[in-house]
């Protein structure tokens, strides 16, 4: 599964190392991240000496100290590191009093504005393609992921009220970003997401501003050969299951960008090989779309083949495409065999053997 990365790569001169920030946090984050720097290694010369400075984070962390985010953790990362690799989180679906996840904490205080995930099946059509071959860009700064909750008393019992935040600048930078990832792929095809039906004036704004990018001084008929769709985001679901092959790619407000990048996994056979990267104009983070997964951590089942994806994502943004192709065509020649693959994929090896076979094939 080869990447693309369209926008801004933070491309520098003749690095003498490279320093990635690790921050496996919870659960099998911490189980599929080695992979990840496995991978990395196995690429030996053809990138920078490369660092890995462990970091902290996470819900654990947070039962221990009071932080699930110390401000050490991001200063580090601000300072000291090129780019980084983030494991998962375990947060809870219940309120704990002084928790925010920590992953969405980065994201808004490293300005990493873009989730792109891509979708694809390395399994082919009759026609010689891919039978899913899209990717989601979801804007990860807004939304509901603002969390500005509110709990009240009212007449009737208790009240809860969330804050949701679409701003203008927020959706043309992600709008735009879109625009440029359609521009690059073969189809040129971009859907806009939203439920602007209902939400007229949140969703109405995304848009509204996606859809007038073409027009912004400056891009004189740049996006013309792009065809621009839009799809309400429950009828987006359900064609996303019927009829996959519809979407290229796929731009929604952060919500439904998390939950249809979810769902897409299905379409591939699992959560555990759905990479992403969180993008902004000068840092990038690595991300496998899976969870900390707490009922399989700890047995060396869990797949590490999303993270090693996503390392690979996160080298091709710094300009290593070279790099970042040897492991993608690595994965894929190990999913197609189809002999060493973990349980989720209907396997029975262990996390380290699958790492072990990438690595080999690199």
């Amino acid at each position: 599964m080869v990447f693309r990365a369209p926008i801004r790569s933070m491309v520098t001169a003749a690095r003498q190392s490279l320093k990635i920030g690790m921050l496996p946090a919870d659960g099998i984050g911490r189980e599929v991240l080695p992979g990840a720097k496995a991978a990395i290694l196995a690429l030996g010369s053809s990138i920078p000496k490369t660092e890995f400075i462990d970091l902290l984070a996470g819900f654990e962390y947070f039962t221990k100290t009071g932080t699930a985010l110390p401000d050490e953790t991001v200063q580090i990362l601000q300072s000291e590191c090129d780019c980084a690799l983030f494991g998962a989180v375990s947060s809870p679906s219940r309120k704990v009093t002084g928790y925010s996840s920590p992953i969405v904490a980065l994201r808004k205080k490293m300005d990493l504005y873009a989730n792109i995930r891509p979708v694809k099946s390395v399994s082919m059509n009759p026609k010689g393609e891919p039978g899913v071959d899209l990717v989601v860009i979801r804007e990860n700064t807004e939304c509901l992921y603002v969390k500005q909750e509110t709990q009240t008393v009212g007449e009737h019992g208790k009240e809860a009220r969330a804050t949701r935040l679409i701003t203008e600048r927020a959706s043309r930078r992600i709008g735009e970003l879109a625009f440029k990832m359609a521009l690059e792929r073969p189809r040129k095809h971009l859907t806009v997401i939203h439920k602007s039906n209902v939400l007229s004036i949140t969703d109405g704004l995304f848009r509204e501003t996606v859809r007038a990018v073409p027009t912004l001084p400056g891009m004189d008929g740049k996006y013309d050969d792009v065809t621009v769709a839009e799809q309400l985001v429950d009828s987006a679901v359900y064609r996303l299951f019927r009829e996959p092959e519809i979407y290229d790619v796929m731009v929604a407000p952060n919500l439904y960008g998390d939950i249809l990048s979810d769902a897409a996994a299905a379409l591939v056979g699992s959560l555990g090989l759905v990479p992403s990267v969180n993008a902004g104009d000068s840092f990038v983070m690595g991300e496998p779309v899976h969870g900390s997964a707490p009922d399989i951590a700890g047995q060396n089942i869990a797949n590490p083949l999303a993270a090693i994806r996503s390392a690979a994502m996160m080298l091709r943004h710094i300009g290593y495409g070279d790099g970042a192709d040897r492991i993608e065509r690595a994965v894929d020649s190990v999913l197609r065999e189809g002999k060493v693959l973990t349980p989720d994929l209907g396997g029975k090896s262990k996390t380290s053997e699958v790492v072990d076979e990438v690595t080999k094939r690199i």
